[in-house]
């Protein structure tokens, strides 16, 4: 099949037209990608960053995890899923059997599955979806193949961050740091759930556009940010979203919190930090500051936010800038690399 290939870290992808199809087990499901997002978790793994997490793909790899598309084949014990069906699923595929999968935590699945690990990404032409019956979600006919990829890591990790993580509640004011996909994604859902948003960015386009999709106001990225947060919402934000990863968001999010706020960490770190920073521990006792990650969202809780989609509450395609064809991956790195993207760039079959 065809696919943009890893050869090497940091080099331009190739693209192959001969790479091996991916081999379908019995509780495997073949999907034809129609739309895969372009997601910096992709870039991540470019770099050969996450090694410190065991987390480096081998090379050759092809990356790819935000895709929507249409079942091509099933493995002999997937019952719930046939050819044809359109679907659209986690980046992380649970076993559905661990415990942890038990607790209805599938999100962080003792046994956690990807399919750029299993043969091939999105940016192929077919990828692979472990334990289908477990992972594969129907895509309604009302939601597009481009929006169902936007979906993909980058929204569905903010709306889990923001509902289930953050708990957040209308009329509270809520801190989004980083506003890249998760971050905007973030504003979009938190402004839905009636929160008074506060978009925290270095970039005036990207403010600008979390004004459009919902902030009630833009604080610049800075080492003033955090004051100026407690000034303008009178003594901190209930809820702060960190969405970028690295230590120049980290303890700004933590500084803007109030007493008894709660900080969500979206972001993942980079080669600087390499998932140690410092934490402002008395602090935290102190003013009894609450402090959660969140990894993703498991399949069986996306009907809520597909509603919410469908109702036009949410809506990912507004954040979609772009549509590029593979070959156009490069580009996107490239931008990414010099944090110039704005909203999401999707590939389109």
């Amino acid at each position: 099949m065809r696919a943009a290939v890893v050869e090497a870290f940091k080099e331009p992808l190739k693209i192959w037209d001969n790479w091996p199809d991916p081999e379908v087990g019995p509780d495997h499901v073949l999907v034809k990608v129609v739309a895969n997002g372009i997601c910096r978790s992709d870039w991540h793994l470019w770099q050969g960053h996450w090694d410190w997490m065991g987390f480096s793909p081998p090379l050759p790899v092809v990356l790819g995890h935000e895709s929507a598309g249409i079942v091509e084949e099933v493995g002999s014990n997937v019952k719930r899923f046939k050819k044809g069906d359109r679907v659209v699923f986690p980046f992380g595929q649970a076993c559905g059997n661990c415990g942890t999968c038990a607790e209805g935590n599938q999100q962080v699945c003792d046994n956690l599955a990807m399919s750029m690990f299993m043969g091939a990404g999105g940016f192929g032409e077919y990828t692979l979806v472990a334990h289908g019956d477990v992972n594969l979600v129907e895509l309604p006919e009302s939601i597009s193949f481009v929006e169902g990829a936007s979906l993909g890591c980058r929204f569905m990790t903010a709306f889990r961050g923001v509902t289930a993580q953050g708990k957040v509640e209308p009329g509270e004011w809520v801190a989004v740091f980083g506003c890249g996909g998760v971050g905007l994604a973030a504003v979009d859902i938190a402004s839905a759930m009636g929160a008074n948003v506060i978009a925290v960015s270095r970039s005036k386009d990207k403010l600008d556009k979390a004004l459009e999709l919902g902030a009630v106001h833009a604080v610049t990225a800075g080492d003033d940010a955090p004051t100026a947060i407690q000034e303008y919402t009178k003594g901190g934000v209930h809820v702060a979203v960190e969405c970028l990863g690295t230590a120049a968001t980290w303890m700004p999010s933590i500084m803007s919190l109030r007493t008894r706020g709660r900080l969500v960490r979206l972001g993942m770190s980079g080669a600087d930090e390499k998932g140690i920073l410092p934490i402002p521990a008395d602090m935290i006792v102190g003013r009894e500051i609450t402090i959660v990650g969140s990894m993703g969202m498991q399949a069986r809780c996306y009907p809520e936010m597909l509603r919410m989609v469908e109702s036009g509450k949410i809506n990912p395609s507004s954040l979609v800038t772009a549509e590029v064809p593979l070959e156009g991956i490069n580009g996107v790195f490239e931008e990414m690399t010099n944090f110039n993207t704005l909203g999401y760039s999707v590939i389109k079959n």
